[in-house]
């Protein structure tokens, strides 16, 4: 660790102690050239996936894009705010899991499905009419029979 003051890369770690909510590790550290002393935090780096989208091109994974479409799906449902917060944290830890350094849009929307069949089949079927560029009414109640399936979830 390069010292902030002089900039002399050789420094010791004097204390090390563990947060509280143990995600970080912070460190007293001591410059051997110019003795000052300074305070390090060690923190884990999770990088999300590229996102492969149907056209071939590239993008880094959106966060506020994949709340903004369950918002839009669930506009004026009857939905809980941590609910929904529930299945984004579920979608993004079920992305880091894959552990790849790039995932198909399609396998987010698959998974942004699922989810919004847990959570409000009338935002499932908004979802779905857009992902699925539905162009008729027989999309639509395709869409309606596979949510009332007997144990399909939630009504």
């Amino acid at each position: 660790m390069k010292c902030p003051f002089c900039k002399n890369e050789s420094t010791q770690v004097i204390d090390s102690r563990v947060s509280d909510a143990g995600d970080s590790i912070r460190r007293r550290r001591r410059c051997e050239s110019c003795s000052k002393r300074f305070t390090t935090y060690e923190t884990v780096e999770l990088r999300m996936p590229q996102v492969a989208k149907q056209d071939g091109s590239r993008t880094e994974f959106d966060l506020e894009k994949l709340r903004t479409g369950f918002l839009r799906a669930l506009h004026k449902r009857p939905v809980p705010t941590p609910l929904v917060d529930e299945a984004i944290a579920t979608i993004t830890q079920n992305i880091l899991a894959l552990g790849e350094r790039e995932v198909p849009a399609q396998r987010i929307g698959e998974m942004v499905m699922r989810e919004l069949h847990r959570l409000d089949h009338v935002a499932y079927i908004r979802f779905a009419s857009v992902y699925r560029s539905f162009q008729g009414v027989d999309d639509f109640q395709d869409a309606i029979k596979e949510v009332q399936k007997p144990g399909s979830g939630k009504k």
